[in-house]
């Protein structure tokens, strides 16, 4: 059984850095660090400052996500 809850928040990069990580301002106005998702690396999916964004977040991990999906 897995403990981890996943929640799924939009957001907006707000900086990109090294290693495929990204500072990104959720809605409700925190900043994360988030990492791409497998997906959008393996189809070399451009993620730019400035882009809306979907993040995985867990309940465990406040700080960190992941991005799953780019806006238009």
């Amino acid at each position: 059984m897995n403990n981890k809850q996943v929640n799924r928040i939009d957001g907006i990069v707000e900086e990109a850095l090294p290693n495929i990580n990204f500072r990104v301002r959720l809605e409700n106005g925190h900043e994360v660090l988030a990492h791409l998702a497998g997906k959008l690396r393996i189809h070399r999916i451009k993620v730019l400052p400035g882009d809306k964004v979907v993040l995985e977040m867990t309940n465990l991990e406040d700080k960190r996500g992941r991005i799953v999906y780019r806006g238009k």
